[in-house]
């Protein structure tokens, strides 16, 4: 079934008891990543979404309980000229995880059939190939037994107003705002058409998009967590490691 993003606008708050959910998935996302390290398993987790939609919020949780040696967030602006002289993809590819890591990917190689698109970035024939090309791209980690989570937090012209509105009133929030986003907000009718198309074509079952509802913030965290360890929980063994019998004999000897 085709994602249609106006689906996704009902903002229904979070019934429960939101810190003690939080904390639950927390330690849940936790084993999570244990399990990739023990186990040797890599993973991406990449974020689109329109601006103020909440992405650092959830990364900032989603990685709240994670050993830092084992994962990597790489927010993704505009490419330097050095990357400009390669594929689009090259800055991509340098950044992929390693065995028993996660990267976090705060935008992604979908800037090629959205803003580089809408912005005029990208030649009509360079964005349209860009389908086929990210397509095969993620089949490609996939082949390489990385796990792919994308997800996509949507929020309505007026959420995002609100918030772009919280960010100018507010002193500590105003290096969040720039140009770009009342340039971006002005084109929404355009970033809607590019949206649906790029879920048309890159919704695989390789790689499918998980869409968020962003509107009420603590249920968007507590819907994007969920879905993302479920999705992870897929494709890595959860038993807990066994326990070294030398290191236990060690530890017996020392610890009594």
């Amino acid at each position: 079934m085709a994602i249609d993003l106006g689906d996704y606008e009902d903002g229904a708050h979070f019934d429960g008891d939101y810190d003690e959910a939080l904390a639950k998935l927390q330690k849940r996302l936790s084993h999570i990543q244990t399990a990739h390290i023990v186990h040797r398993r890599r993973a991406v987790i990449l974020f689109e979404g329109w601006d103020a939609a909440g992405k650092g919020g959830v990364i900032k949780r989603l990685t709240g309980e994670w050993d830092p040696r084992y994962f990597e967030v790489w927010p993704i602006s505009a490419p330097t000229d050095e990357e400009k002289a390669h594929h689009f993809l090259w800055r991509f590819w340098r950044r992929l995880p390693a065995q028993h890591s996660i990267a976090v990917f705060d935008r992604s190689w979908y800037g090629r059939v959205l803003v580089e698109r809408v912005e005029g970035f990208a030649s009509e024939a360079e964005w349209k190939r860009g389908y086929a090309e990210i397509n095969d791209f993620e089949k490609q980690q996939a082949g390489t037994a990385t796990t792919l989570v994308k997800v996509f937090l949507h929020v309505t012209q007026e959420t995002q107003d609100k918030r772009l509105r919280d960010r100018l009133e507010h002193p500590w929030k105003r290096w969040k705002t720039g140009l770009e986003d009342y340039r971006n907000r002005a084109k929404r009718a355009d970033y809607l058409d590019a949206m649906h198309d790029m879920f048309r074509e890159t919704d695989t079952k390789t790689a499918p998009w998980i869409v968020i509802d962003g509107n009420d913030k603590k249920a968007a965290r507590i819907a994007a967590l969920t879905a993302i360890a479920d999705r992870l929980e897929q494709h890595v063994p959860m038993e807990a490691p066994p326990l070294d019998p030398e290191v236990e004999k060690a530890a017996r000897k020392a610890l009594g």
